[in-house]
């Protein structure tokens, strides 16, 4: 059982090594040339997208703490406003307050002036009252009608003396 196939054939070896060869050289030249050259390619676009989101996580670390600095410093103003603002409140309270008691003070002066005045004037009335009544009884005494001048004369001394007396 010889088979050609398995049979060594050194002309059919030297032409397979031969076309061997030349195939290599074709797949050298027109697919592995451009082959390689595509993966270079690939490998620099893989390592510049890599570098890419390496320096993206960098900036994004970096808006983080710059996030938080913002935040705490926001948290900060935001304390002093709210302090600011009831420094404000306390202050406008006891404004309010100081203003509320000089106003009642202002009140009750005023009150304690119209007092005194109506009481003045009361006293006054009060005089004036008691002068007619003893010039009348003066008068019925005397059993006789005073002038009104005497009547204007005798009310002023009596005017007089009671605004000599102390009340």
């Amino acid at each position: 059982m010889d088979n050609p196939l398995v049979q060594p054939d050194p002309g059919l070896f030297i032409w397979t090594i031969l076309t061997f060869l030349v195939l290599l050289w074709l797949l050298k030249r027109f697919a592995w040339g451009p082959l390689l050259a595509a993966l270079d390619r690939r490998e620099q676009v893989i390592a510049g997208a890599v570098e890419d989101a390496r320096k993206a996580k960098e900036e994004l670390e970096r808006v983080k703490s710059d996030a938080a600095k913002l935040l705490t410093e926001a948290r900060q103003e935001a304390g002093g406003i709210v302090t600011r603002a009831r420094a404000d409140a306390d202050r406008f309270r006891e404004e309010l307050r100081v203003k509320a008691v000089t106003e009642a003070e202002a009140l009750l002066q005023n009150a304690e002036k119209r007092i005194q005045q109506e009481t003045s004037r009361a006293v006054q009335q009060l005089r004036q009252e008691a002068v007619e009544l003893s010039v009348a009884i003066a008068e019925k005494l005397l059993h006789r009608n005073i002038s009104r001048e005497d009547n204007e004369r005798i009310l002023q001394d009596v005017v007089k003396q009671l605004e000599t007396k102390p009340h």
